[in-house]
Parts: C-alpha cells; structure tokens; sequence
C-alpha cells in the first residue's frame, strides 16, 4: 500500500465566475480537509508518513473545510431541475450552504438566454416549452438546450454525439510533454472548420474499431493515438442514455453522417446553448468574448493556428490564460439570428434618404458586447416615429429633397422656385418666409405616423378626399412682401442680339462665380454677342450700376452730378438702353443734361459689385461649359476662333444640294 505522501499544500479547484460567465481552474491553497484526506492516503493498511511542504502555521491558518461545489457552480441546472419537479423557489429552499443571491441570478439570466424560462407579472419564473423539454435530459442546460435546436434543425443524429462528447471528460490525451507527438497521432480527427466536427470522425472511428478489433488491440491502438479507451466507452454509454431518453420523446435518431453539407444544421444547433460562448477575433491572436472578456482558443485545437474570424466555444477555463475549447467557427448572421432576443440594437445618425423615400438610421447590433454588425441601414420610423416624421418633414417636404409626381408637392416646389428666383433677381433674400414656417404648415396637417413616401401616400388617398388642396401652398403663405417692381419687363427671362436669343438667369450669391446676371452663349454665337449692350445688364439692375458708377467718380465731379441715385433715375429715364458703350453714355448725359465733363479714366470700376457686370457662360453644341466670365474679350479670345470654324462649317450647303437652280 501507499506508505509516503507528499502534500504541496496547493491543487487547481474549479470555480465559476458569475461575473465573466466562466470556468476558474486556478491553483489555490487546499483546505484543512484536503490536507487531512492526503494523509490518510497513507495510513490506510499501516502506519505511514505524510510530508507537508508548508509550515504548521500555515495550515492552521486554512479554512477548515474546502467550499461546497454548490458554492463554486453554475446554479443553471440545479434550477431548471427544481422547476420542474415543483420544489418552489431557489431563493426559499433548505440548502445547507445557501448559494449567494448573485449565484441565483446568474443561473436564471442564463435560462432566460437558453429560453428556457419566461418571467410572470408577478416576478415568478415559469419554465417554457423549452425548459420542460430540457428538463427531462440529465445533462447541463446548455447541452440540452442544443439537442433540442438539433431536433428541430433535423440535426439530431450528429448532434447527439458530440453532446454526448461535451458532457464527459475528453477521451483525448495531451500529455505536456509529448504534445507534438499528441497532436500528429489525432490529426486524422481533425476537421479545420469546427472542432465539433472532428468529435463525429472520432466517433466513427471508435465504432468501427469496436466491430472490427478485440478489446486488447482496441485498447492498444487508443494509447498509441493518445486516446482514453476508458473515457471512449463512458463517451459511447452516455450517447446511448441520451438516444434512449429522446427516444422516449418521441424523437428518431440514427447512427451520425459526415456529409459536409451537415455542418450548417449542426453548427446553428450548438449556437443555441453556446451564445454567451461566441468570440469576435482581435488584432492579436485573441479573441473579444462576451462582456468584455478576452479569450484564446487552446493550443490543442484544430483552428488554434489558423483561426477564423467568428468563433463558439463549448467552454472557457481560466487556467494561465482563459483558453476555449473545443471550437468551431460561425457566421456572425448565425448569431444574430439565433440570439435575437439578446441582440441589443442602437441605432444613430437618422436622415432622410431620397432613394429610399424613407428616413432610415445606421444601427449597430451587439450581443453581450460583441459588435455582431455595425453601420447597417434600417427603418428608424417604427424604432422613433415621432423624430422619423420630424425628419422626413423638415428634409422632405421642406427642404424639397423629395422625389415626388404627387400634385401638392409638384405645386409647392413651383411657387418656392419662382418666389426664390424673385429673391435672385430682387438680390433682397427677404422675400420668402423663413423654413420654420413652412415646416409649421406641413406638421399642422400631416398627422403622426407619417415618415415616408409610403406612409404619405397612404394617408393622403384618405385625407385629399374631403379637401384636395390640404397640402397646397400658396402665393401669400410664402411671401413677407409683395416684391413690388420685380416683372419680367425688369428682369426677362432673356436677351435678343443680332438675331439670336440669349437665355438669362438670375442668382443672389455673394461671392460666387454666377452670382448676378448670366447670359448662356451657344459657342456659335459667342462672336454675335455685343458687348456694348450687354454692359447695360437688364432694366431692373441698371439703375443700381449707374449710381455705383456715379459713387465710384471723385468727390469734385460726385458733387457736381447730384446724389447718385438721383442721376441714375434721371439717366434711366433719358437714355436708352443699349444706345451705345454705358460709359460713353453717361459721360455724354453729364456733358449735355449738366455741363459737367467726365473723363473716362475717372470710374473705378475695381469699386463696382461683380454682380454688376454681365457673366458670360459658354457652351457648346451637347450643352457642355467651355468658358465662364465677365470678361468677354478675353473668352472671345481664347474660343472666338473655334466658334468662327463652327459657323463657317455650319454655313457650307449640305452635300448633295448643289447644282440646284430655281
């Protein structure tokens, strides 16, 4: 018999961590039981001597007793089974080491993440289709969990197997020592997307080793492959107990396949009892697990090396480091799908979005923290309806960013242009209201609920049948004043010279390129323009050049002409438009109307606004720019030659038409 022990003081004790939701198997300091235990190891047939590797005072000074597995496990099966045999609370329940409130909690979080368990009014905990189901198979929750999902993803017969697998010791072996050799003797198990699949070739391998082999050479043939023939068969048994008790159930099982085309049913099947277990691959070798935790998948599995993106752990053990094992990799979709409920969404940055004639959001969906997809377009009118119409009124309807045929807004867009090209033309930005106005028009009748071209549409086939013009604007609704002088005879919508028509077009940008008065050339006609008229602009803004050019002279010959405006009403009056170079004229009205001489040098004109002078756009026969500026000459100069080619190829009779006389 054993007649020396030799007590280090020290054994790893597994302990789950209720707040990372994992297995501790850290070295600690055995307690005064332990160490009682370890000597009595050697004094069962004799006397023998146990050699402790500690100080006395360090013994004493353990707990006496080491702490009750209840205190140190997940209370996740203890309460499912106390559901469903009807013994009441766990809170209220007799233990003889009560488990903390936070242990308690913890085990029903992780029942309602298994669905197992639904919370009545009242607070109680009531067991689901799920749980009840699970209740009746003697395995830890999570495992049950999975061979349910596995009858319903028409997965049972390999799932099965490799939940028989997760419930007992590892009949692999992979002594520290001779790991290499380990892991080169069981790479014929190896299956490099999932760990889970290599349990299905062990299994078969087994199976077909008991048929074909004695009980000896199995055995032998296990330790050159490092297997357990021991924990083999206890592996076979508990499969056995499992087929029986789903049998019971109604549920048919077979022997497993390893059709390929499996690995999809099998994999959605274990993400159900192992969500909390799911991995996001980090910028080193580890992993992002669930509520912040960072686990690496151990060095004995088939993906430690190669890895892949997503990954479920059966388990996680805190060792030196927190390792998972056995693994398998998934798509982030699966997880999404099958942890719908756990998916924690939020979603920012809400806008409208004209394609889509919706207001939508970018959401972002995490379980347990884990980012499961990020900037993913969504609806934001059933997540915020009341914000989703708010949008889709201000950027929609008032801002006009809204692609529509519907005869209100057709309306609407209209007057808002032709009161804004008022504004251009006026360069007095204070004619049109201001948005709030408008956006207070569009709330007042569109009622809640309406956040896209769906739901207005909808709503107006009801609303427009009492009053067809709910939603039209009008005219006065628009306007602070009426704009009075702005006609088209002050401002025209284009300009004749020399037989051609130029279009005009009016805009009030300070500071911009186009702001004031363009007159679009087609490249044919650039050498037909005259630029003597064209300094004239159009009647509505000649006045103000003229007083700017009268405000430009030195204050001598200023005096002498009167107050600017006064000159620039008197010579509008007096002389024609286009009668000849504007400055000629003036000068010519001072000299005859107030005996005053202006020289022609005496205008500044780098003083007069760039909205007085005529803005030139040049374009050619598709409508494409070839040249923008007020300076003609110098356009004239560098396209007058194409265009005079232009012209002299358009003008040469067309072949085919000559010889033709009257």
């Amino acid at each position: 018999g054993i007649r020396y022990v030799v007590d280090t003081g020290f054994a790893r004790i597994k302990r789950y961590s209720f707040r990372n939701k994992v297995e501790q198997l850290q070295v600690e300091r055995i307690s005064q039981a332990a160490a009682k235990q370890r000597a009595g190891r050697c004094g069962r047939v004799a006397s023998g001597i146990c050699i402790r590797l500690y100080a006395e005072d360090d013994h004493a000074k353990r707990a006496e007793y080491t702490d009750p597995e209840i205190l140190r496990s997940s209370l996740a099966g203890v309460i499912l089974r106390m559901l469903s045999l009807g013994l009441g609370d766990v809170e209220e329940f007799p233990f003889i080491d009560p488990p903390s409130s936070r242990a308690i909690a913890d085990g029903y979080a992780l029942l309602q993440e298994l669905g197992a368990i639904e919370i009545e009014g009242d607070g109680s905990h009531r067991l689901t289709h799920i749980g009840r189901q699970v209740a009746k198979l003697p395995v830890d929750p999570r495992v049950g969990r999975i061979i349910f999902a596995a009858h319903k993803e028409g997965s049972l017969n390999e799932v099965i197997v490799i939940a028989a697998a997760l419930s007992v010791q590892d009949p692999r072996d992979r002594p520290m020592e001779r790991a290499q050799a380990a892991d080169e003797a069981q790479k014929r198990f190896d299956d490099e997307r999932s760990d889970f699949m290599g349990f299905l070739k062990l299994w078969k391998f087994f199976i077909d080793a008991l048929e074909e082999e004695s009980s000896r050479k199995l055995n032998r043939h296990c330790r050159d492959l490092f297997l357990s023939y021991n924990r083999l068969r206890e592996w076979r048994d508990t499969v056995f107990q499992l087929r029986e008790l789903v049998g019971e159930m109604n549920w048919q099982v077979e022997e497993p396949s390893l059709d390929p085309s499996r690995f999809a049913a099998i994999h959605r099947a274990l993400l159900t009892g192992l969500l909390g277990n799911v991995g996001l691959k980090s910028e080193d070798a580890g992993y992002q697990g669930a509520r912040g935790i960072k686990f690496y998948i151990h060095p004995g599995s088939t993906l430690a090396k190669k890895g892949t993106r997503w990954v479920m752990a059966a388990e996680l053990t805190e060792t030196t480091r927190l390792f998972a094992r056995p693994v398998g990799g998934l798509a982030p979709k699966g997880s999404e799908t099958v942890g719908a409920p756990l998916v924690k969404k939020t979603q920012s940055e809400p806008h409208w979005e004209k394609k889509a004639a919706q207001v939508v959001a970018m959401e972002r969906g995490t379980l347990y923290g884990i980012p499961l997809y990020v900037n993913r377009r969504v609806p934001f009118g059933p997540i915020n309806p009341r914000e989703a119409r708010k949008i889709f009124i201000r950027h929609a309807l008032v801002d006009g960013d809204y692609d529509s045929r519907a005869p209100f807004f057709v309306h609407n867009q209209k007057l808002l242009a032709e009161i804004q090209q008022l504004e251009h033309k006026s360069r007095r930005p204070d004619v049109l209201v201001d948005d709030e106005l408008i956006h207070a028009f569009y709330d007042s009748r569109i009622p809640e609920g309406v956040w896209s071209d769906t739901k207005l549409t909808a709503w107006r086939s009801e609303a427009e049948r009492e009053n067809r013009r709910l939603l039209f604007l009008e005219r006065e609704d628009l306007m602070r004043h009426e704009a009075a002088g702005i006609t088209t005879a002050q401002f025209p919508s284009e300009l004749e010279m020399a037989g051609h028509v130029f279009a005009l077009d009016y805009l009030h940008d300070p500071g911009g390129p186009r702001d004031g008065v363009t007159l679009t050339i087609s490249l044919i006609a650039l050498n037909q323009v005259n630029a003597a008229q064209c300094e004239w602009l159009v009647p509505g803004l000649i006045r103000e050049k003229v007083a700017q050019l009268v405000r430009s002279l030195p204050q001598k010959l200023r005096h002498r002409l009167g107050t600017p405006s006064d000159f620039a009403e008197r010579f509008v009056v007096a002389e024609a438009a286009g009668s000849g170079p504007l400055l000629d004229v003036i000068i010519r009205f001072a000299r005859t109307e107030l005996n005053v001489t202006i020289p022609v040098d005496s205008f500044r004109m780098e003083t007069i606004g760039v909205h007085l002078f005529m803005n030139f756009l040049v374009i050619d026969e598709h409508g494409r720019q070839l040249a923008l500026g007020r300076n003609l000459a110098q356009i004239r100069s560098e396209h007058g030659g194409r265009a005079e080619e232009r012209f002299s190829e358009l003008a040469k009779p067309r072949s085919g038409m000559t010889g033709i006389t009257a």
